[in-house]
């Protein structure tokens, strides 16, 4: 595989974790990141996420409540509120997706030594569910709650691959995709193209330094029990490490995750809503 050129505007550094970060908005920030992709939270639930004790999630989700970032509902859960200015993921199930692709995550990663990502898309852009991270030094970190453009993403891809060809014009060729900044050039739409069509035709799409320098990953969709696609579990590297992992069977590796993770899928009651 050729790694693909990319200019030095379309890349971004490494997010890295502040050395002094204050643990109270960290914990409210991931707070509003589990509301925002999983759409509804309970204060347990909560409390289990940050590992902290219920009366102190209880104190940030009130604080989140009297800025408008949450509501709760008539089940005294917190659901999203008007301050957000993002909705939900729109899967009603995030959260039994990510506690059902956690131990494929983790098996893959311990295999691969390599951080393993679930995401979910949501029109032009990917949302990451979870991380599990690989045990190496030199390894790519945690982007749980990190929202990037779909079509750089190697997860993104994948799933995009998948939609017909007037819906991929419809999210980067509208007046929407205009107005939101998602538009493709028409210098680069054609090459978009055949990127998910190759994409389509070998089951897996790639990313070499789209989104961040320094980092590549390879993605392929997950679907439920109907073929429709659900998220997309996806392999991220330091760039001069991949094409050893590529060499040594990540492919294959990746493609029995998401074929186990499927068979999870299906049979849990939950897929019938999807």
């Amino acid at each position: 595989m050729q790694n693909k050129p990319r200019s030095e505007t379309s890349r971004k550094p490494l997010q890295k974790r502040p050395t002094y970060s204050i643990e109270a908005v960290d914990n409210a920030l991931q707070l509003l990141q589990l509301l925002r992709d999983g759409g509804a939270l309970r204060l347990k639930d909560a409390a289990a996420e940050l590992g902290v004790a219920p009366s102190t999630a209880h104190r940030l989700l009130a604080m989140l409540v009297y800025r408008g970032f949450a509501v709760q509902d008539e089940s005294r859960r917190y659901v999203p509120g008007p301050a957000m200015g993002v909705g939900p993921a729109g899967l009603s199930w995030t959260r039994l997706l990510r506690d059902l692709a956690q131990p494929h995550m983790e098996l893959l990663s311990s295999r691969l030594d390599e951080t393993v990502n679930l995401m979910v898309r949501v029109g032009t852009k990917v949302r990451f569910l979870a991380t599990v991270e690989g045990g190496n030094v030199l390894r790519i970190g945690d982007r749980q709650g990190t929202v990037m453009p779909a079509n750089k993403t190697s997860g993104g891809k994948a799933m995009l691959a998948e939609l017909e060809s007037p819906m991929i014009e419809q999210l980067f060729r509208s007046h929407n995709a205009e107005i939101s900044g998602d538009t493709i050039p028409d210098s680069e739409f054609p090459a978009f193209l055949r990127e998910l069509e190759t994409t389509r035709n070998r089951g897996f799409a790639a990313n070499f330094e789209g989104t961040e320098e320094g980092v590549s990953a390879l993605g392929i969709a997950v679907h439920n029990r109907h073929g429709r696609v659900v998220g997309a579990l996806s392999v991220a590297t330091p760039a001069t490490r991949f094409r050893k992992v590529f060499d040594t069977g990540l492919v294959g590796a990746l493609r029995e995750t998401c074929r186990q993770l499927e068979v999870d899928i299906a049979a849990n009651p939950a897929d019938a809503e999807q």
